[in-house]
């Protein structure tokens, strides 16, 4: 592929401009596979709550690539070394960290697309990238994968402060109108530095990252777990598995050829092939909402008013509580849509149903967000803060939802 010469700038409403480095970074950025994320959702159903959540998992994408230069250029003024190379392997490894996210992000590893998740397939994008750029990006794959030696870059792309988190809370804060997630991101990346190859985050810098913990926290809870976008994913993902149904009952259903092939397809064993991967690479958003539309009016009782609730807006009724609800309950609900839309049991599942929401801002088990005392002394972030509150947020809160019909349809 030829490297262009011209400066490419992107004005991010975000950050401003937005630098895209000549060869590798802007060659990812102009491939197909890349470009398909202009077509993915970055917050999946959450624009039926917050109308301005419409932006994508590209816009998403580049902007991690701006913090990650960013950042690796703070380090490098702190005395931490990073050769050309690992700089570039960085911006690639955060560029296509999201790679594999299917329509709507999440809805599609829960329905379709069975035994493989988005983190999996996107690693079998990059690496099929890797084979068409020549082994260009070998080592973005040991530092995406977490097996190359010096940890702090992959602490970059995937760990508790990474700049993953760093962009998506301040940039669906923005498109949201959610302003408790409107983190410094300037204050953080200049609090950053490395001691002994690991990320570390200066004791002064402490409160912004007290700031981030509570911003992700009140984040999940106001917009990522809201619960009108959780019974709207759900509804999807019960659209797409009955879509999935009928085809393998012989239906015909009316789909684009991405969709069709996945709604054929069956993944047991959780392989993914080549051809499988070329489809998927022409899969996005606009398959969904195109086919949803059709189903409007299919014959099928369950598909035709699932596909309703979606397109036209007309979700069910959702409780949430943190005991789990009584089956008595459940039953009579299930009953109650069963006899008023002559249902069978197996159809009254995809009307009534029940799950569990969970909400961790920080977690003990993986690898700490440190704070790097003034005497250079290495301390977890909740051993080092003052605040009570960031111990409570480690703790997994869980809570029991179910969803129903609020009316007759």
């Amino acid at each position: 592929m030829k490297t262009p010469h011209k400066l490419t700038i992107i004005n991010d409403p975000i950050y401003g401009f937005i630098t895209i480095p000549k060869g590798l970074i802007f060659d990812l950025i102009q491939h197909n596979y890349f470009q398909r994320l202009r077509r993915i959702s970055q917050m999946g159903m959450s624009y039926l709550v917050y109308p301005g959540a419409h932006h994508t998992r590209f816009h998403h994408a580049i902007g991690c690539l701006h913090i990650m230069q960013k950042a690796l250029e703070k380090l490098e003024q702190k005395g931490v070394s990073v050769s050309a190379d690992e700089k570039e392997a960085a911006m690639a490894a955060i560029l296509l960290h999201d790679i594999g996210h299917g329509p709507f992000s999440h809805a599609m590893e829960n329905s379709i697309v069975e035994n493989i998740n988005h983190e999996q397939i996107g690693l079998l994008f990059i690496e099929k990238l890797n084979q068409e750029f020549n082994g260009s990006l070998t080592l973005a794959i040991k530092i995406f994968k977490g097996s190359y030696h010096r940890p702090f870059l992959h602490q970059l792309v995937s760990g508790q402060l990474d700049m993953d988190r760093t962009d998506y809370l301040k940039r669906d804060s923005f498109y949201t109108g959610m302003a408790e997630g409107n983190i410094n991101t300037d204050r953080i990346l200049a609090m950053l530095n490395v001691k002994e190859n690991h990320l570390m985050v200066e004791e002064k810098g402490i409160y912004t990252i007290e700031k981030f913990l509570v911003a992700r926290r009140l984040m999940y809870w106001q917009v990522y777990l809201h619960k009108t976008s959780l019974v709207a994913e759900q509804v999807l993902v019960r659209v797409l598995k009955r879509a999935k149904e009928l085809t393998h009952k012989g239906i015909d259903l009316p789909a684009s050829k991405p969709l069709s092939f996945f709604l054929k397809k069956t993944n047991a064993e959780g392989v993914f092939d080549d051809h499988a991967l070329e489809v998927f690479a022409q899969l996005d958003d606009y398959d969904v909402i195109s086919a949803m539309k059709s189903w409007c009016d299919h014959d099928d009782f369950v598909l035709r008013k699932l596909s309703q609730i979606i397109i036209n807006r007309k979700l069910p009724r959702i409780k949430i509580k943190k005991k789990p609800f009584a089956s008595d309950f459940i039953t009579e609900q299930k009953d109650a849509v069963k006899r008023q839309m002559n249902l069978t049991d197996a159809e009254a599942e995809y009307f009534v149903f029940t799950g569990t929401i969970t909400n961790q801002a920080y977690t003990l088990k993986k690898e700490a967000i440190n704070i790097l005392t003034k005497k250079g002394k290495v301390v977890d972030v909740i051993s080092a803060s003052d605040q009570l509150s960031l111990k409570a947020l480690s703790k997994v809160i869980t809570k029991n939802y179910i969803c129903y019909p609020k009316h007759l349809f």
